[in-house]
Formats: structure tokens, C-alpha cells, sequence
């Protein structure tokens, strides 16, 4: 008897928004509960960052710290790693920045989940899959481009410091500082993100790998090129690294790429050696067109009604009289 009274359990949303019951108004308030969420998510991991934002900007100061050219004060070992203030909020507006950053990360988990529980039901479920996979492959990799942003900053910055024209001593705004490293950070971060937009095309069928792999010269110039300009150091070895990890990166996508390739029975197809600009070759065996059946004269049955001529004006007046 109380199986039969309990409510029957209606679908849930995540059903009601992928099979297109879920109207225009109960998206938006879905929209709302989510944004709501991810702010309680963030707001949550800024209270944590505030509270480790001093361990960070060490952590951050730490390339300028450890050299010798940095400021000291009085004695050798007093005061040394002073950074400059130029505003009187200066460090506090930086230190709720910092927080802002660690709040984003450590919030990462539950503003991501709600982003994609908004935006899941609208994919496949293969889709779906392969999004789970691209988004735990992308974290590792901008874990990995930060890391060589912060060890190339490093050993770059002491070159940089001693190769001014104040001297050996210099003393360094912090906020301009800060916002110099963090630079780096996201700059490399997101330039270890491109084997993951070559594997995301091909993996939708926009282009093969053998086609990626013909782009291999552009790449690895574009590689070298782009860490010329996007490295600190002017001398060889930040950019070198940056390129050879690069170009490292776009062979191994190229080679996942050539084993879905193999997966899929991509390059099997009929037309898949030739080149989107070649001419078909036409057939060999081509039969000779002869002459056509003979189309026969219609008769007088089947021709036109012959149209009679008026009669003269004279004879029907003298049908009239």
C-alpha cells in the first residue's frame, strides 16, 4: 500500500534537457541554479586563496629571491628581495588578485562539473566520452607548460637582471613582476594546449594524419618562432626548450592521430590517394554510341484538326435571303 501512494519519480533533468521536453524558461532557471553554484564554488576557493596567497607570491617571488642582483638593504642578507610599491593598495589589490587566481583552481572542480552538466545534455553520447578524455588530457598539459614557464623564467631572469644598464642591483615593482611571471605561466600553458586542438580535429574528420604530418616543417618553424618572441631570455636556451617541447607535442599527437586513423579505417576509402585537385582518370572501357532508333512519321489521325477557312461574305448573304 505505500509502494502504490509513493509519488512516481519523474525524468530527470538531465533527461528532460536532452530530449528536448525542457522548455525555454526551465533552461534559464538551469542556467541560473548553475552560474549560482559555480559563484558558491569560486567564492569558497577564494576564501582558501586569500589565506594561501602569501605561500604563493613566495612561490612566485622566488626566481627574483634567489639571485644575487636582487635589492638588498643595510647588511648582506637584510632586506634583500624588497620589491617596489608604488601605490598604497598596491599589495593588497595583488594579494586578492592571487587570491582570485587560487580561488579559480581550487573552484575548478565544481564550476567545470556545473559547466558541463549545463552543456552535456545537448552532446552524444560519444561526445560525451570524448570529452571526458580531452579535458583530462588538457589539465596535465598546462600543468606541464606552467612548469616549464616557472623553471625557464628561472634560470633566464639572471641574464635579463645583469644585462640592464642600472648594474648588477636592481629592484623590481611588484605588481609588474607578478603580472611578468604570471604572463609566462598562462602564455606556455596554453601553447602545450595545441596537440589537443590537432588530435580535436582529428578526431572529428577534419583533416587526416597523413595531412597533419605534411605540416610538420611549418609547425616546428611556427614552434621556434613562437618561442622566440613568447621566451624571456634572449639567449638560446629558454627558447630552444620551448620549441623542442613543442615540436615534441605535434609528433605525438601526429602519431595518435595515425593509430585512430588505423582504428577508424581512415585512408581506406576508394579516393583517399588522391589529391583534392586531381583529374579522375576516365574509363577504359568505353562503348561506342551507335544510332539512334528511327522515329516514325505520325499519321493523320494523330495530326492537327485543320482549321477551316471563313466563308465569303457574299454566300452567307445569300443564305440569309
Amino acid at each position: 500500500m505505500a509502494l502504490s501512494l509513493r509519488k512516481k519519480k519523474g525524468p530527470s533533468k538531465f533527461q528532460q534537457a536532452a530530449d528536448g521536453s525542457m522548455t525555454l524558461i526551465e533552461h534559464v532557471r538551469e542556467l541560473r541554479n548553475r552560474l549560482f553554484y559555480a559563484s558558491l564554488g569560486i567564492v569558497a576557493g577564494l576564501i582558501v586563496g586569500f589565506i594561501l596567497s602569501d605561500r604563493a607570491f613566495d612561490l612566485l617571488a622566488a626566481p627574483y629571491c634567489g639571485l644575487d642582483t636582487s635589492w638588498t638593504l643595510g647588511q648582506v642578507g637584510q632586506g634583500k628581495c624588497n620589491f617596489l610599491t608604488l601605490g598604497a593598495t598596491d599589495q593588497l589589490v595583488l594579494k586578492l588578485k592571487i587570491a582570485l587566481w587560487l580561488g579559480l583552481i581550487i573552484g575548478a572542480p565544481v564550476w567545470l562539473y556545473q559547466l558541463w552538466a549545463f552543456i552535456a545534455p545537448g552532446l552524444h553520447r560519444h561526445e560525451r566520452k570524448w570529452a571526458y578524455v580531452f579535458v583530462a588530457i588538457a589539465a596535465p598539459l598546462f600543468i606541464g607548460g606552467a612548469t616549464l614557464a616557472y623553471f625557464v623564467v628561472q634560470h633566464s631572469l639572471e641574464f635579463i637582471m645583469t644585462a640592464g644598464v642600472i648594474g648588477e642591483t636592481t629592484q623590481l615593482e611588484i605588481t609588474m613582476y607578478t603580472g611578468f611571471i604570471t604572463s609566462m605561466i598562462m602564455i606556455f600553458g596554453a601553447a602545450f594546449e595545441f596537440p589537443l586542438v590537432l588530435l580535436m580535429l582529428n578526431f572529428t574528420g577534419v583533416v587526416s594524419a597523413r595531412r597533419l604530418l605534411s605540416w610538420w616543417r611549418t609547425v616546428v618553424f611556427l614552434s621556434f618562432a613562437f618561442a622566440a618572441i613568447a621566451t624571456p631570455d634572449p639567449g638560446p636556451f629558454g627558447m630552444t626548450l620551448l620549441a623542442a617541447c613543442l615540436s615534441l607535442l605535434y609528433f605525438i599527437a601526429v602519431g595518435v592521430a595515425f593509430l585512430n586513423d588505423k582504428r577508424t579505417g581512415r585512408g581506406k576509402e576508394i579516393y583517399a590517394g588522391l589529391d583534392d585537385d586531381a583529374i579522375s582518370p576516365l574509363a577504359e572501357d568505353r562503348v561506342p554510341v551507335g544510332a539512334s532508333d528511327p522515329i516514325e512519321a505520325p499519321t493523320a489521325i494523330d495530326g492537327p484538326t485543320p482549321v477551316e477557312k471563313p466563308m465569303p461574305i457574299e454566300r452567307r448573304f445569300d443564305d440569309m435571303t
